[in-house]
């Protein structure tokens, strides 16, 4: 009997990227070579229970044909990289429409930190308009990798740590998921933080006037009561996953493959117009959420005589007890949700990716929270400049060259033809295996990408003592510069590689 899963379209998923929500549910089903259809399980959602399974290396064909086999112990094909959640998505799962795809763009603009930097804008002395125009133009700009990004996801239904095997090899592709993994800590640092705000904004008047309890300690770079209510805030989180095992699972099984990038949410759009149609939509409702960010702090300089970037301390200003606790309430629910949902799973999945011998989910979750509180996020919220540029920048000089090096490969190497099967074997003549898993042209481009930036962004936190004029340059436009840079040295590695080949 078809899954009522199938019959119905879910509901839109919540953002991945610092939001709310819960996991969507959609089913697949995937055909063996020589048995009928199997439906997954029974909550609908897209991961396989049958242990041992591997995709055929066979010609690029649409996801929906492609057979899922039992391994075969004399089979030198029988390796698979990757588990069920990383299969592709069948033709009949792929339900998204334009509208879904735009809506899903209004729950990742809409959030704490979106406002937050909306207000850094203000701070860092824009005026209203000239924010905005910023944000629109900054977002028209992202549009035409995130389009050409989410093509393949639409057009073979494979989600981006599967993508990124193409270009860095079926092992080497564990580095740029590492490296989304370790900015998905990040967040979970700043959200615990925030959710820690809410915890101090609740608290007796008479505990923070304290001076001993709100004296900054040098070493910590931050109050031993704030610092508090931080760690009470990340033990609720670390509760919740520790044991609400089962509802993490179900999150789990969505939020594994769609909290990395673009590809995870375009491998369930219907057709490429509808992931570009729905995909347009975001610079208009980042701007919309950007005017509604600038005009309240703007509007906190006039009332308040300073500007109030921060949303939780600008309730804080406000008053009223039962409207500030319904505020707060709200705000720490959507955090908790947000940093499990988004920041959590994705890298504990990454980890266990890595080495399931060494991690399971719930170490791997674990060690992201504990890589929240090395962030120091109370030092990247400090201030406006901070934020933005040693946290925003900072972590897309990592960003910039993945995609670089992704799209340079997909459409100018690989001219948009992919080997599915292949992108899940591990078989040593496989075209994606390369040398030992690792494609040397993309590792020595990301590097050759990243370099460049480095001097500007150990000047901006304080390790050098200053640099040269054109390396802070580079850094304040580090993620054009490093997307471009290690675009450019791929397609020279590569064609190096091919010649060679061919001599």
């Amino acid at each position: 009997m078809e899954s009522n899963c199938l019959r119905h379209r879910p509901n839109l998923p919540p953002p991945p990227f610092r939001s709310y929500g819960a996991a969507i549910t959609t089913a697949t089903r995937i055909r063996h070579s020589n048995s009928p259809p199997l439906k997954l399980n029974h909550r609908c959602f897209p991961s396989i229970a049958t242990p041992s399974l591997r995709l055929n290396p066979e010609p690029v064909r649409p996801a929906s044909s492609l057979a899922i086999v039992p391994k075969s112990a004399s089979d030198p094909d029988a390796a698979v990289a990757g588990g069920s959640d990383l299969a592709p998505v069948p033709a009949s799962a792929r339900i998204f429409t334009a509208w879904d795809m735009a809506s899903l763009w209004v729950s990742l603009v809409v959030g704490v930190p979106s406002y937050y930097l909306a207000g850094s804008l203000v701070d860092l002395g824009m005026a209203w308009w000239q924010g905005v125009a910023t944000v629109v133009l900054a977002n028209l700009i992202v549009l035409f990798p995130l389009v050409l990004t989410g093509v393949p996801g639409t057009r073979h239904g494979v989600p981006f740590p599967v993508l990124a095997r193409a270009a860095f090899g079926v092992r080497g592709a564990h580095v740029p998921t590492l490296l989304r993994a370790l900015v998905g800590c990040g967040w979970f640092g700043i959200e615990t933080w925030i959710g820690g705000e809410a915890i101090f904004l609740l608290l007796p008047s008479a505990l923070k006037q304290s001076a001993s309890a709100l004296s900054v300690v040098p070493w910590l770079g931050t109050s031993p009561l704030e610092f508090s209510c931080f760690l009470i805030f990340w033990l609720a989180q670390m509760g919740t996953i520790l044991r609400g095992m089962d509802g993490i699972r179900e999150l789990e099984n969505f939020w594994a493959t769609v909290a990395l990038n673009i590809p995870d949410f375009t491998r369930y759009a219907r057709s490429q117009k509808d992931q570009i149609l729905g995909q347009a939509g975001l610079p208009v409702f980042m701007g919309a959420f950007t005017f509604l960010g600038l005009a309240v702090t703007s509007a906190t300089e006039v009332i308040f005589g300073r500007v109030i970037s921060d949303p939780i301390q600008l309730l804080g200003q406000i008053g009223g007890l039962s409207t500030t606790i319904v505020a707060i309430f709200g705000i720490s629910l959507a955090t908790i949700t947000t940093n499990i949902a988004a920041n959590v799973v994705a890298p504990a999945n990454a980890l266990v990716n890595l080495s399931p011998s060494a991690f399971t989910f719930r170490s791997g979750a674990f060690l992201t929270a504990l890589l929240g509180i090395a962030f120091q996020p109370w030092r990247l919220l400090s201030s406006s400049e901070s934020f933005v540029y040693t946290w925003l920048i900072g972590y897309s000089a990592l960003m910039g060259p993945i995609g670089g090096i992704i799209l340079a490969d997909y459409y100018l190497v690989k001219r948009m033809e992919l080997n599915v099967g292949a992108l899940y074997s591990e078989n040593p003549r496989g075209p994606y295996y390369y040398k030992k898993g690792f494609n040397v042209a993309a590792m020595a481009a990301l590097v050759a990408g990243i370099l460049p930036i480095l001097p500007g962004f150990l000047d901006k936190v304080g390790i050098l003592a200053s640099t040269w004029e054109a390396f802070a340059a580079a850094y304040n436009n580090a993620w054009f510069v490093s997307f471009f840079v290690s675009g450019v040295v791929y397609l020279v590695l590569s064609s190096s590689q091919r010649r060679l080949k061919g001599a």
